[in-house]
């Protein structure tokens, strides 16, 4: 789940998003954030990470920010809904790479 959304296969967040109709797709975005989570589970605190996933982690969390802050980016939902979307990016990217995230156990990520 997590290679396709991060190689823009059909149906992904960042094929829907770069493509012709700039769609930021909140059910796509979420299967996105929701596999980039259970991928930073799964690699916490281990030393080796696969290339593709790297890449990937970077590619999310400075691609998306720059290309939706365009100000002829359509953006139907309330400001607020974007940054704390593109701050989820951040996070999870650097609980990727640093194998630990910023916050306090017991820290439930709420769904966006």
């Amino acid at each position: 789940m997590l290679r396709q959304e991060f190689e823009a296969a059909e149906g992904s967040f960042l094929l829907r998003l770069r493509g012709a109709d700039l769609v930021w797709d909140r059910a796509a975005f979420s299967r996105l954030e929701q596999a980039m989570r259970k991928a930073c589970k799964q690699y916490e605190g281990h030393d080796g990470l696969p290339r593709w996933m790297a890449e990937g982690f970077y590619y999310a969390s400075h691609f998306v920010a720059e290309w939706t802050s365009h100000p002829n980016f359509p953006r139907p939902e309330p400001v607020q809904y974007y940054e704390d979307c593109l701050e989820r990016l951040r996070d999870l990217a650097d609980w990727f790479f640093y194998g630990w995230h910023a916050y306090q156990e017991p820290h439930v990520w709420q769904d966006l």
